[in-house]
């Protein structure tokens, strides 16, 4: 049976998920089968499974470091926020249905029997489980129902580390404060501190590292720095809405809904010379882009009248005249259209107008479609000709159907992969330069990338030199060695294997 080790934060955003991806990885180059963990997340970046199944995708990196296939198993429960106070709930990859933050706050422990069998599953296959929490153990009113902190460690019988985030300030009363917050039996098993994200001369810390152990009576194991380390993040504690970028020669936009999801679709366009990849949530941060990329949602309906108000639609109807690129993915390709219906009540219930820029309406189903698609480009008139016949492979994931109501010429042609009969369909479509998909990772081909640029330059009468694109996967290879290599250099990580065993 596995052993396992948890990694807690005295709030949200302290940097557990890293540190857990920077464990998977060290464990794994040590030798030991080693798997993340994480009961329940709440994310609206969320990815599909082989298998077809949904989970966050924060423990898809973490398996990525640890260099294992992701599964459901690592996150059986997935909350994705549809209001301020809901949330679509996801066990073991398969929605149950949608609940208010009350709700699901009476409902949550009937899920321990889930979580335990994924966790089960998981421990009789790997050597070491990282197991991460959420937010902070000592949230008092949150802690009689709790699965996903000290009481998942209970569980688990996990030894915890304590994580506190020196960069926001305060971190001496993040500890002390969370420990006194702990019951007897949840401080014994935190077995060690981390002090996260320090700037400058660590000797300045040594005076209070010792007033915390003194206090304490649990040894600091690391005083880990902060690192640019260039990972997926979380969704909606992202650095990259707030990064102010430069506005290259080549420039594209992705409308910052106040519900996306799914922005990893664009990573690939973050670091191309002469390219610029922002985000926009108002008027002022859009400028006059060379693309504009209205991006997935976990409410379309509400989002949508978010940019109606602030005049981020009719800027959008604007650019579209000007002849400008306008892409829509999922939900932004729901929201490109003439209008969204919600009789059973699935977002906001009712209809409204969309855009108006393609001839599709898009009716909400209580059945998701969850499903990893393989596919090529169909021909393509005017800006986008050249990525006719491209080969692309993505994934879906939606509540709504969307079909014509007036003829146009679609995206791509795609079959889903599970199928053994690979049926081809054709997918999106589009009008002049308005294009609509329901594909996320439509971009990932480098072929497709260079092409895209290549002609958002040539609309522009630019000749940019040939477009160097990194090769993405060994990248992020990199990155979590950098993160393993900072980790054993900050860590004490022979204490950490005598916790673990």
């Amino acid at each position: 049976m596995a052993k396992s080790i948890m990694i807690q934060g005295t709030m949200s955003n302290v940097g557990k998920s890293f540190l857990t991806a920077g464990l998977c990885r060290i464990f794994a180059q040590d030798g030991y089968k080693t798997a993340p963990f994480k009961s329940q997340n709440m994310a609206l970046n969320s990815y599909i499974t082989e298998e077809g199944l949904e989970m966050g995708r924060a423990q898809v990196m973490q398996a990525e470091a640890a260099g294992i296939q992701p599964s459901v198993w690592m996150n059986p429960i997935l909350l994705k926020p549809t209001n301020d106070v809901g949330s679509q709930v996801i066990v073991n990859g398969e929605v149950i249905g949608n609940m208010s933050a009350r709700e699901y706050f009476q409902y949550k422990k009937k899920l321990i029997p889930s979580v335990m069998e994924a966790y089960r599953r998981l421990e009789e296959e790997y050597d070491i489980i990282v197991i991460e929490g959420a937010g902070s153990p000592a949230e008092i009113n949150l802690k009689s129902e709790d699965i996903v902190n000290m009481g998942m460690a209970k569980m688990a019988n996990a030894p915890v580390l304590l994580v506190g985030d020196i960069d926001r300030g305060g971190v001496f009363a993040q500890l002390v404060g969370t420990m006194e917050l702990l019951e007897l039996e949840e401080r014994e098993r935190v077995k060690g501190l981390i002090i996260n994200k320090f700037r400058g001369d660590k000797t300045i810390l040594d005076s209070g590292v010792h007033m915390l152990e003194e206090r304490l009576s649990t040894p600091v194991i690391g005083v880990t720095p902060f690192m640019q380390i260039d990972l997926e993040d979380e969704d909606s504690l992202s650095d990259r809405f707030t990064v102010k970028r430069n506005v290259e020669a080549i420039d594209i936009v992705v409308i910052r809904l106040p519900r996306i999801s799914n922005f990893t679709d664009f990573n690939i366009l973050e670091n191309i010379k002469g390219v610029s990849l922002r985000y926009a949530a108002c008027l002022a941060d859009l400028k006059n882009p060379d693309m504009i990329i209205v991006p997935g949602t976990k409410n379309t309906m509400k989002d949508l009248l978010w940019m109606r108000q602030n005049g981020l639609e009719a800027a959008v109807l604007k650019a579209a005249a000007r002849g400008k690129l306008v892409f829509g993915i999922c939900g932004g390709y729901q929201m490109l259209g003439q209008q969204i219906c919600d009789p059973l009540g699935i977002e906001e219930g009712g209809t409204i107008s969309g855009m108006g820029l393609l001839p599709v309406k898009t009716i909400f189903q209580r059945e998701k479609t969850r499903t990893r698609v393989r596919g090529s480009f169909q021909t393509m008139e005017g800006l986008l000709k050249e990525l006719s016949g491209e080969e692309f492979e993505g994934y879906e994931i939606h509540m709504g159907n969307t079909v014509c109501v007036h003829p146009m010429l679609p995206v791509a042609c795609i079959h889903n992969i599970n199928d053994s009969e690979g049926i081809n369909k054709p997918e999106g479509g589009f009008v002049e330069n308005v294009f609509g998909t329901y594909v996320h990772g439509i971009f990932d081909k480098e072929r497709i990338v260079k092409k895209l640029v290549a002609a958002l330059a040539a609309e522009k009468g630019l000749s940019l030199p040939e477009v160097e694109l990194m090769d993405f996967a060994r990248y992020k290879e990199q990155q979590y060695d950098i993160l393993a290599d900072t980790l054993r250099t900050y860590l004490d990580m022979e204490k950490i294997y005598r916790i673990i065993f």
